[in-house]
C-alpha cells in the first residue's frame, strides 16, 4: 500500500482530536494542525510523511509556543520499521517531543508519547563496566571514531600479554602464566580461548597456537 501522503495525515489527526472535545484548525500561521479545549494551552501537531530532522527542528521550534507539541507520521510496517519506530520514540522522549502515528490502511491514530521533561535514567551496572574496562586498559591503543572491528579492549592486551608469555617460555601451567603477567584470569581465559590463540597440551597446561603467534607478529 503507498504511503500516506502529508495532506492524508491531516483527516485522521483532527478526527481524533476532536474525538477528545479539541477544536482543530489546520496551517494556523506555520503550524500544521493546532487544537483548542477550553482555557487549556494548545496542542500542536506537525505532520511529515517520515521521521525526518526537518520535522525535529519544526517541533523544537513549536515548543517556543507551547509545552503540548506533537509530531505526527505514517505508521511504519515491518520488523525494520518498527525498530526504527522505537528509535525515533526515544528521541522525541528525550526532546519532550509526543510522537503519533496514522496508520494508512484506515487512518487510526496512535500515541506512543506525550510531550513531558525528560529524565535520563542512569545504569550503574553499564557504567561500572566501563570504569573498569578504562581502568584496566594500559594507555589508549584505539583511536577514536574507528570501528568495533579490531579494537584494543583490557581483555585483549591480558590475552596478548598471556600469548606473549607462552611464545617466550613455551607451553606453561595457567598459574604459571598468571603469576609471570599479573593476569589474575590466565588460566580462564585461556581456556575459554576467545580469539583462538591457546590450546590445552596437558590437564592445565596451556600452548601458543598458530593463530595466537600469527597475532603477536601483527602487533608487534
Amino acid at each position: 500500500m503507498a504511503a500516506l501522503r502529508e495532506t492524508e495525515l491531516y483527516e485522521p489527526v483532527k478526527t481524533f482530536l476532536q474525538s477528545q472535545g479539541y477544536q482543530v484548525k489546520s496551517e494556523v500561521g506555520a503550524i500544521d494542525v493546532m487544537a483548542l479545549r477550553g482555557d487549556e494551552p494548545p496542542v500542536i501537531v506537525e505532520l511529515k510523511t517520515g521521521f525526518t530532522l526537518t520535522l525535529l527542528h519544526q517541533g523544537i521550534a513549536r515548543q517556543a509556543l507551547s509545552d503540548w507539541v506533537y509530531l505526527a507520521v505514517p505508521r511504519p510496517s515491518g520488523k525494520q520499521g518498527f525498530t526504527l519506530l522505537k528509535g525515533h520514540l526515544g528521541l522525541c522522549r528525550r526532546l519532550g517531543l509526543g510522537l503519533l502515528t496514522v496508520r494508512p490502511r484506515d487512518g487510526l491514530v496512535e500515541v506512543h508519547c506525550d510531550p513531558a521533561p525528560f529524565q535520563p535514567r542512569k545504569s550503574k551496572p553499564r557504567l561500572g563496566r566501563l570504569l573498569r574496562e578504562f581502568a584496566r586498559r594500559l594507555g589508549d591503543p584505539n583511536t577514536g571514531g574507528a570501528t568495533r572491528m579490531g579494537l584494543v579492549t583490557a581483555y585483549r592486551q591480558d590475552a596478548i600479554l598471556c600469548a606473549r608469555h607462552l611464545s617466550d617460555a613455551g607451553p606453561c601451567k595457567g598459574a604459571a602464566v598468571a603469576r609471570a603477567t599479573g593476569v589474575k584470569r590466565a588460566t580462564a581465559m585461556m581456556r575459554v580461548d576467545h580469539y583462538g590463540w591457546f590450546e590445552r597440551v596437558e590437564k592445565g597446561i596451556y600452548a601458543l597456537t598458530p593463530k595466537g603467534q600469527t597475532a603477536l607478529g601483527q602487533k608487534e
